[in-house]
């Protein structure tokens, strides 16, 4: 056995060395038969072309999968990447845009409240004050609020206060720059008051509730809830014709009033001064006793 291997190798070895010197020389005899047979018959070529491609079509397209795959996730990535800077940038503008939406709502309320007083028409000699509320003394026993406005700017005892939609209270004490209003619905406020459907008179009384009442009402006076209320002006305090509320129930309570002005909304007020000297006149002073003589 070992005998027959070596013949093997022997009978091999001068045949390998004659291909390897013969192998390039082959290799250029056929490229050179080749190319003759391409010139010879382009269409026998160009057949054997094709049906190398038709066969190793399938295999390239296999082999270009892994190639597509890899550029698409490149592309996707990038996209990816794109779209976090693209979202990094909508969340500054939308931070930013929210910044002046609160503004701008700052602006409309503010707006919204100013246009609101220009709803009641004061009369032509009527003087008129705007201030903007600071603090809301409201409590077990006060109604009132502080605006800011005072003498510096006209604001005396006893002015009106108004919003748009009708009377708040009165000003019951100033300073330089700033002054109390009396709320109608304190316990210390009472304005002379007419039902405008009826005539009937009254006093409004407040007793530290939402909810105002009427006194001293005529024994047969009839009213209904809705019927509007509004200052009868006797007393020389305030105006006749100031808009106040409206009758929102008549029962075994009383009659209580809602006022049209919104206690939660209340930002500006408009202090108003009609020239009246207040409920009691000025009176004269008395003249001096004569003495007698005895």
């Amino acid at each position: 056995m070992k005998a027959r291997t070596e013949a093997v190798f022997r009978f091999a070895a001068p045949l390998k060395a004659a291909m390897a010197r013969f192998a390039f020389l082959s290799l250029v005899a056929a490229s050179f038969a080749l190319m003759l047979l391409g010139k010879a018959e382009v269409v026998v070529v160009e057949r054997v072309r094709m049906a190398l491609l038709d066969v190793l079509a399938p295999v390239f397209g296999v082999i270009s999968q892994p190639a597509e795959a890899v550029a698409g996730a490149v592309g996707e990535v990038g996209q990816v990447v794109h779209v976090y800077q693209e979202n990094r940038q909508l969340r500054e503008q939308v931070a930013r845009l929210e910044q002046w939406q609160e503004a701008a709502r700052r602006l409309d309320t503010e707006n919204q409240a100013l246009r609101a007083l220009l709803n009641f028409r004061a009369g032509p000699e009527t003087r008129q004050v705007t201030g903007r509320v600071m603090g809301d003394s409201g409590g077990a026993f006060v109604r009132s609020i502080l605006v800011a406005a005072g003498a510096e700017q006209g604001v005396a005892k006893g002015q009106a206060a108004m919003t748009g939609e009708g009377l708040v209270g009165r000003v019951s004490e100033v300073g330089e720059r700033s002054a109390r209003v009396l709320l109608i619905t304190d316990l210390n406020s009472r304005i002379p008051v007419v039902i405008e459907r009826s005539r009937e008179r009254a006093v409004l009384a407040g007793d530290n509730t939402a909810r105002p009442r009427l006194l001293y009402l005529s024994p047969d006076a009839r009213l209904s809830p809705g019927d509007r209320v509004s200052t009868s002006g006797h007393g020389g305090a305030l105006p006749p014709g100031l808009p106040i509320g409206v009758v929102a129930e008549v029962g075994e309570r009383g009659v209580l009033i809602q006022p049209y002005a919104d206690w939660a909304r209340l930002d500006y007020v408009r202090l108003l001064d009609y020239g009246l000297t207040g409920i009691l006149p000025s009176l004269p002073a008395p003249p001096p006793a004569k003495s007698s003589r005895k």
